[in-house]
């Protein structure tokens, strides 16, 4: 059976870039040695924007251009992909929105080939955002596969609303492990 670990947007935008926060750097060494440490298929994901951002409908509520694919603040930060590199089964998925479909038809294809999915954890930024929309988006594709999220290698926007996500997503059936 497979175990799946999912990494999250961990992008220079959001760790110390024009998103990034405090609580995102920290998260940075904690997220480098559970990837290290990971027995399984890594799978990262990239959230990516084009050059149109600020006319997109996540960039009228959201006016703070991030992310732009081929940018410094796009690309997965430096300790992070090299952790991802030496997987040598790892995978990046860039998306375009909160939520990855291409990452639950991805998962959901690897645990239809036989060799089926036996865990999926999370981890990266941001929990209230992206972690949750893919947490669910996840549980959604495989609902009889156990979803957890480490909340020690996950930050929000605000120390409150990490929190407040890591709460919905226990409501939701998803483990929360520290």
């Amino acid at each position: 059976m497979k175990k799946i670990l999912a990494v999250i947007d961990m992008q220079n935008d959001f760790i110390d870039g024009a998103l990034g926060t405090k609580e995102a750097e920290a998260i940075v060494p904690g997220v480098i040695q559970k990837i290290r440490d990971f027995d399984g298929t890594v799978i990262a994901t990239r959230d990516t924007h084009g050059e149109d951002y600020l006319n997109t409908e996540e960039g009228k509520n959201l006016p703070v251009v991030h992310c732009v694919k081929g940018t410094h603040g796009w690309e997965i930060q430096s300790g992070i992909k090299e952790a991802l590199l030496a997987k040598p089964d790892s995978l990046v998925i860039d998306k375009p929105t909160f939520g990855s479909v291409e990452l639950g038809e991805y998962v959901k294809k690897l645990n239809e080939s036989g060799d089926p999915v036996e865990e999926i954890t999370l981890i990266g930024l941001c929990t209230d955002i992206c972690v949750i929309s893919n947490a669910l988006l996840l549980k959604a594709y495989l609902p009889e596969v156990p979803i957890r999220v480490v909340k020690s290698c996950c930050a929000g926007v605000t120390p409150e609303s990490h929190i407040q996500a890591i709460e919905a997503m226990k409501m939701c059936q998803i483990e929360v492990i520290e």
